[in-house]
C-alpha cells in the first residue's frame, strides 16, 4: 500500500531496522496509584518516587519491559527545565528494572479545561474523573496560544533524543477525540477532528526538528481503516507522519485481528497502545497470544487500581459505581500488589517468559 511520506517520516527500511533491534515491547499505559492524573503524576508537591519505586518492581515481576506514560504540557509551561529532573529519576527507576518508556505529549481526552496546582479529588464510583486534556480546549481554539507550545515539544523531545530509556516518542493521544460519553458538553463537539489537525501535524514536525533517535507515532483510534482511501484526513495524517504505526482496540480477538489486518500492508512495526477492557471482551488470555504472535507492541489500560479508578467502566460517568464492580473493567493488581486475577497474571509472565 503506497502512502505518502512527509515531513521527514522515517523509511520503511529505517522503521524495520528499528524493529528488529528492539524486543517484543509489552507493558502498560502507566499511572502510579497515588496520582489521579499527568500532573498529579508529576508535579513538584504530588511526584512519588517511592510508589514508582514499588510499582514498577511489580511490574518487572511481570516481565513489562515498556511503559506508555503521559507527559502534560502545563508541567514545561510552569516548572520548565526543573521538569526535566523529575523525568531523569522516573526514567531512571524504570531503567532500574529493566524498563523503557513511550512518552505521550498531548491528549485530547477527558477533562477540557486543566490547571496546574492542585488536583481534583475525583467523584467516587466513577472511571478517571480525574484525567485532562493536554492542551486545553482554550489553547486548541488559538492557533496563537498552540505555537507557542513549540518548545516544550523540542524542549523535552532535544533532551531525551539520544535517551536509549527513551523507546517512542506518541506525539497525539487519541487526537479529535470530544469525549462524548463525559465531557461533551465543554469540548468542540465533531469539529474536533479538523480543529486537531494542523496542531497535531505542527507537534509531530516540532519533535522532528529535535532530530530524535527514536521513532514517533500517533495511535490510530476512530474512522475506517481498511484502506488508505477510506481514512479520514486526521487518521490519514497519523498514518503518513507516524515512523511506526500504533493503534487502539478494545475489541474481542476477532477484532483485535481485523485492526492488525487492516494495519499489515502499511509495511511498519504495529504498536497496539491501548487494549484491555474486560466488559468489552479484551481479555489478557485472548488478546496478549495474539499481540505476541503477530509481533506487535502490547500496552493496556492500568496496572496498579489507584485514585484514577479505572477499574469502573466507561458507563460509570451516567451511573457511578457504589462499590468495586465484581468485574473490573482496566488494572491488573490491587493497591497492595496482589492481582485480579490470578489467571490474568499468569498468562502475562508465561508469555512473558517469567513463568
Amino acid at each position: 500500500m503506497p502512502i505518502p511520506s512527509r515531513n521527514g517520516q522515517w523509511s520503511i527500511e529505517k522503521a524495520s531496522r528499528w524493529a528488529k533491534a528492539t524486543p517484543w515491547l509489552i507493558g502498560c499505559n502507566y499511572l502510579p496509584r497515588t496520582a489521579i492524573n499527568q500532573l498529579e503524576c508529576f508535579q513538584a508537591d504530588t511526584f512519588d518516587p517511592d510508589t514508582i519505586e514499588q510499582e514498577l518492581s511489580w511490574a518487572a515481576g511481570l516481565g513489562f519491559n515498556s511503559l506508555r506514560v503521559f507527559l502534560h504540557d502545563l508541567l514545561w509551561q510552569v516548572e520548565g527545565r526543573e521538569h526535566l529532573a523529575r523525568l531523569e529519576r522516573f526514567l531512571g527507576i524504570a531503567a532500574g528494572y529493566g524498563i523503557g518508556v513511550m512518552f505521550v505529549l498531548f491528549d485530547s481526552c477527558w477533562h477540557p479545561f486543566p490547571h496546574y496546582g492542585l488536583q481534583p479529588l475525583g467523584e467516587p464510583g466513577v472511571h478517571n474523573p480525574g484525567w485532562v486534556q493536554s492542551p486545553s480546549v482554550a489553547v486548541l481554539r488559538e492557533p496563537a496560544r498552540f505555537d507557542a507550545l513549540e518548545s516544550y515539544v523540542t524542549g523535552i523531545v532535544s533532551h531525551f533524543r539520544d535517551d536509549p530509556r527513551v523507546q517512542v516518542w506518541d506525539i497525539w493521544n487519541e487526537p479529535g477525540n470530544y469525549n462524548i460519553n463525559s465531557y461533551a458538553p465543554r469540548d468542540l463537539g465533531p469539529e474536533k477532528m479538523q480543529v486537531v489537525l494542523g496542531p497535531m501535524e505542527k507537534a509531530f514536525a516540532w519533535a522532528r526538528s529535535a532530530r530524535p533517535s527514536q521513532p514517533l507515532t500517533s495511535g490510530i483510534w476512530t474512522g475506517d481503516w481498511s484502506s488508505y482511501d477510506a481514512m479520514n484526513p486526521l487518521t490519514r495524517a497519523q498514518a503518513e507522519l507516524s515512523d511506526v504505526i500504533s493503534f487502539h482496540c478494545y475489541n474481542p480477538a476477532d477484532g483485535m485481528r481485523g485492526c492488525i489486518n487492516a494495519l499489515r500492508p502499511f509495511g511498519r512495526p504495529l504498536l497496539c497502545t491501548e487494549y484491555m477492557a474486560r466488559g468489552t471482551g479484551s481479555r489478557f488470555e485472548t488478546i496478549l497470544p495474539l499481540l505476541k504472535e503477530q509481533n506487535v507492541g502490547a500496552y493496556n489500560w492500568g496496572f496498579v487500581a489507584g485514585k484514577s479508578q479505572t477499574c469502573y467502566g466507561w458507563d460509570s460517568w451516567q451511573n457511578p459505581c457504589p462499590s468495586e464492580p465484581l468485574l473490573w473493567f482496566h488494572d491488573i493488581l490491587r493497591p497492595d500488589g496482589q492481582p485480579y486475577s490470578q489467571q490474568e497474571v499468569a498468562c502475562i509472565r508465561k508469555l512473558t517468559g517469567r513463568e
